[in-house]
């Protein structure tokens, strides 16, 4: 994908805003790849001003509750990335996909946070050291054993709100054939 600098997008929106052409007529004239790009942007800059526009240089960092939660949202309802991102004050809208899909693939501890490098070992060197580290493992395994199961109870309500949605659209369309049959039939009976 082509980077745009702040002012090129600036330009695009203002242009946009003041009605100078729609989205497929500004990408044409300036050379956009995508007119959805235009849309995102002006989006952007509605919601968030000039900052919108502006390529962030600090890396943002969500905490597993917020992902969560976006993703939550976006399953249990019919919210674009786009208008989600704005909504929970997200700049970048495939960030949310990037949850969504991870999510998808291997649950909610593929949102989690994971810590780059080596693993420190520990020195077990003293007898006293390795009993403090069985006692205190022991306390830590239960509360992240409560985790685990906390983690695991979100991810059964997502599942099962993704279910209620997906069979409330399939009853829609169930509905929908039977009235295009019955429609069809009278039309066939009008017909004779």
């Amino acid at each position: 994908m082509a980077k745009y600098d702040f002012e090129f997008k600036k330009k695009v929106v203002l242009a946009y805003l003041k009605g100078e052409g729609g989205r497929n007529f500004l990408a044409e004239k300036y050379g956009i790849a995508s007119s959805q790009h235009i849309i995102e942007w002006v989006n952007n800059y509605n919601k968030f001003g000039d900052d919108g526009l502006k390529r962030s240089r600090k890396k943002e960092s969500y905490s597993f509750e917020k992902k969560l939660s976006v993703v939550e949202l976006y399953l249990s309802s019919e919210i674009s990335y786009q208008d989600l991102a704005l909504q929970e004050g997200i700049t970048n809208p495939s960030m949310i996909a990037n949850w969504v899909n991870r999510f998808r693939a291997a649950g909610p501890d593929a949102l989690r946070s994971r810590k780059k490098g080596r693993k420190k070992s520990l020195n077990t060197s003293d007898g006293n050291t390795q009993n403090k580290s069985v006692e205190e493992s022991s306390v830590d395994t239960s509360a992240e054993h409560v985790k685990q199961l906390e983690d695991e109870l979100l991810m059964l309500r997502i599942e099962n709100a993704f279910l209620k949605e997906l069979r409330r659209l399939r009853l829609e369309d169930e509905a929908k054939m039977r009235e295009r049959r019955s429609s069809s039939t009278a039309s066939d009976e009008n017909s004779n």
